[in-house]
């Protein structure tokens, strides 16, 4: 763990214990506020509905699509904003004991979650953790990536929902968890999971058309890289600047020119950004070699104007498979 990230997780971790506090002095007198998704629109009936609370876009949009009209799901990360650096409020707090259900990944980013749920004690909703539907693998350093776990054992990577067989796992997993809660409408849920998950088969098989129909099996992030299930599941192999958790944005000289060095060692058409990156360092790599730059959607967050279309992880990821057609032609 590098001192940046641990830098930020002991101030991620301060602030959920100085919020805590505030949470449990203020008690009930704190108003929900404005959460920064709903589905559907909160009024008279959604007293009704399954009340879901998710930290960031894949979970949310997995339970919306599982529970449709019979769940009321937010998710505390605002459109645009960045994951890594995500600290709650105390209306996310209220928002959280209020739940039926509250989902989050579970990785080292949400220790400020595990701690605000042990504050609750019998208050705290039933919970799922993303890392707890799959099988996990470590977070990877590989060549010319920068930073790393000096003196520190590899975490877990927390981005299971990148691997669409993981996600049909996860919705598998939240199907179960939402029917025990409301098994009123657990045929609802399992009829609307099914419909989904067929959905998500589908990404999967145009996922491994796409990487079988390549030239090549590399893909090269002048970013972050929260990949790994999904270049695992396809048998990619990657370059990037940084790890998919690394709290690093600015790369070393040394850094960039072993990129650069693998672009045109490897002929790569395409240098790969993650959506909300400001795109600096595939930029760079890009002017010295002639690359294209494209994003490919890590689905962490919606971006605002995908905010604003509706976009869905199943419309996301299918934009990533027509990018992946380019990259690996």
């Amino acid at each position: 763990m590098n001192y940046k990230r641990n830098q930020s997780m002991t101030k991620k971790i301060m602030t959920t214990i100085l919020l805590v506090t505030l949470f449990g002095l203020t008690g009930c007198t704190l108003g929900k506020g404005t959460p920064a998704q709903t589905d559907p629109a909160a009024g008279a009936a959604a007293e009704q509905k399954l009340k879901i609370v998710t930290t960031i876009f894949p979970q949310y949009d997995f339970a919306r699509q599982v529970g449709g009209e019979y769940a009321e799901v937010t998710m505390l990360l605002k459109p645009g904003a960045e994951t890594h650096s995500f600290e709650p409020t105390p209306q996310d707090m209220k928002a959280i004991q209020n739940a039926d259900l509250f989902i989050y990944v579970g990785g080292e980013n949400d220790v400020w979650a595990d701690s605000l749920l042990d504050s609750l004690g019998d208050q705290k909703p039933d919970t799922l953790k993303l890392l707890d539907c799959v099988a996990t693998v470590e977070e990877e350093q590989v060549e010319g990536m920068q930073g790393g776990h000096a003196g520190h054992d590899p975490e877990a990577d927390e981005h299971v929902w990148t691997s669409p067989v993981n996600a049909i796992r996860i919705v598998e997993k939240i199907t179960a968890v939402m029917s025990e809660k409301d098994p009123a409408h657990a045929d609802t849920f399992a009829a609307n999971s099914t419909a989904y998950q067929k959905e998500l088969e589908q990404l999967d098989a145009d996922l491994g058309e796409a990487v079988r129909g390549g030239r090549r099996k590399v893909v090269l992030f002048g970013d972050r890289f929260p990949f790994r299930y999904l270049a695992d599941e396809y048998g990619l192999s990657y370059y990037a600047a940084f790890s998919g958790c690394s709290a690093e944005t600015e790369a070393s000289a040394a850094t960039v020119a072993f990129l650069i060095g693998k672009v045109k060692e490897e002929h790569l058409p395409v240098v790969f950004v993650m959506e909300n990156s400001n795109g600096k360092i595939a930029d760079s790599i890009c002017e010295a070699t002639g690359a294209q730059k494209l994003t490919l959607y890590s689905c962490h967050n919606q971006t605002k104007e995908q905010h604003q279309s509706n976009a869905t992880y199943l419309s996301m990821m299918q934009e990533n498979v027509e990018s992946l057609r380019i990259a690996l032609q």
